[in-house]
């Protein structure tokens, strides 16, 4: 398993990042783990965009989910005529919450590019991944998601707050790839995002083999949120870069 930095500045794009989306490969499908502000445009640096095989939502905030209206340009007005359908995974309501963003008609809204379904608490298949998806602790509807292919693991947070399903979700993962988009000397709002120490927390908690840091905010200094979550998680740990691969479990 194959983990492709394509964003992941928090909130907004950064200088140096689109927002969250992450490129995930393994047997040769791909799958997308989230698509935010300015992730299609980096996307075609690593691969054919028409060689995505399913698309994950975390949640509906615009730096998650809102290039798939690009994307959905893309795949429904290329030469050659409108791409196959593809899966998308998202929250209660993905289908019509993505035809509004592109004011779009909700019938047919964006399904004649994407074979939408909508998140629920269990586990399920995605090509070659089993996936296992829970609630986290944000404003909105919001999921993280277990990855699991031929013995590895990789868990994605999404956007949460401090909570109990993320650690469960994470247990024993190979990689865990983690929000930190708050700071400990700052105050912030509760429930909503979490800090560098905590993301470290729950990676300790987890047992996570690997932590890396990510919707990094770029108004904050990355260094101390990478110190922060050093002071509580003894593993090896880095920043999500764009552009930057990994693969899970080496």
């Amino acid at each position: 398993m194959r983990l492709t930095i394509i964003g992941s500045s928090g909130s907004f794009p950064g200088p140096d990042s689109p927002a969250s989306c992450y490129l995930v490969e393994a047997d040769g499908f791909r799958l997308l783990l989230d698509m935010g502000n300015g992730a299609l445009g980096a996307l075609q640096r690593h691969v054919d965009i028409y060689s995505v095989d399913a698309v994950y939502l975390s949640h509906l905030h615009a730096d998650h989910c809102f290039d798939l209206c690009s994307y959905w340009v893309a795949r429904m007005f290329p030469p050659g005529g409108v791409k196959p359908r593809i899966p998308v995974y998202g929250p209660k309501g993905v289908a019509l919450r993505m035809a509004e963003a592109y004011g779009l008609d909700p019938d047919p809204g964006m399904t004649e590019a994407f074979d939408f379904h909508e998140l629920t608490v269990g586990t399920f298949g995605i090509g070659p991944f089993t996936a296992r998806v829970d609630e986290v602790n944000h404003p909105v509807e919001a999921y993280g998601i277990r990855l699991e292919h031929r013995g590895r693991t990789l868990t994605y947070s999404g956007d949460t707050g401090a909570c109990d399903s993320l650690i469960e979700l994470a247990t024993d993962t190979d990689l865990f790839l983690c929000e930190a988009a708050f700071q400990d000397h700052r105050e912030h709002p509760k429930d909503m995002h979490l800090t560098g120490s905590e993301a470290g927390e729950h990676a300790s908690r987890a047992r996570a083999r690997k932590l890396l840091l990510t919707h990094l905010v770029p108004w904050n200094d990355d260094e101390v949120t990478l110190t922060e979550a050093r002071s509580t998680y003894d593993g090896p740990i880095g920043l999500a870069r764009s552009g930057e691969t990994h693969i899970v479990g080496a």
